[in-house]
């Protein structure tokens, strides 16, 4: 599904205002959810879709001024997949565009993928697409902090959707988790997939389950808003 302009753009689709930092843009077609956090100067776009409809989105931010008095972003990719990372190089090159300067972080076992270009995880082909390897900046590891300005977000390792899978945890006045694949309202990501795995989605899970949040960010569908009852509901029948 590719929209040619923003007047094509799904009602249901708008921007949703998450206060004081993240707007979260609700993927089109096969695009995973698309969020932007600001602080300051410094922005953090959490996946970036297959790239099919990245021109929507930039539309939509620009419109907003989601992005005015930005000068460097960092791009964050839960995981492996093509629905999370085809929009990577062209939201890289449009960015540069405007003078932003642009790193790309991700967990270690992501970021290794990604540079190696590996589609048997990677999955484009199933898309009818290639992805285009690229360096990825920042490789972290479990517990580690990305910082976005004043901002500080935990990566949390949650394999089990993929070998990479990653949330980020920002602990602030609204507190959130950004869940990639790793769980979304209701049930979770496939494991059945390349390097998933069922019993580490599971210990992912029950990880996940100890942290205060305010609102779970899935990399699909609608918000989460009763953390651990969502969590605890989907254990019952895992």
């Amino acid at each position: 599904m590719r929209i040619s302009s923003i007047e094509e753009f799904p009602r249901e689709l708008v921007p949703v205002e998450i206060p004081p930092h993240t707007v979260m843009l609700r993927g089109i077609g096969w695009d995973s959810n698309v969020y932007l956090v600001k602080d300051g100067s410094e922005a953090l776009i959490v996946d970036t879709g297959t790239g099919v409809n990245w021109h929507v989105y930039t539309e939509i931010w620009g419109r907003e001024g989601y992005l005015n008095g930005v000068e460097k972003v960092t791009i964050f990719n839960t995981h492996e997949h093509f629905d999370h990372v085809g929009g990577n190089s062209v939201l890289k090159d449009w960015l540069e565009g405007k003078g932003i300067k642009v790193l790309f972080a991700a967990h270690e076992v992501t970021a290794k993928t990604l540079e190696k270009g590996d589609d048997y995880v990677i999955l484009a082909y199933s898309y009818g697409r290639k992805f285009e390897p690229g360096k990825v900046d920042i490789h972290l590891k479990d517990g580690e902090i990305l910082r976005i300005g004043s901002l500080e977000l935990e990566l949390i390792h949650t394999p089990g959707h993929t070998a990479g899978s990653s949330c980020l945890y920002l602990y602030d006045e609204v507190k959130l988790m950004f869940t990639g694949d790793t769980v979304f309202k209701g049930t979770v990501g496939r494991t059945d997939l390349p390097t998933g795995n069922g019993w580490k989605l599971q210990e992912s899970l029950e990880r996940l389950r100890d942290y205060d949040v305010d609102f779970g960010l899935p990399g699909h569908g609608w918000v989460i808003k009763d953390w651990r009852k969502n969590i605890d509901e989907i254990l019952g029948w895992l």
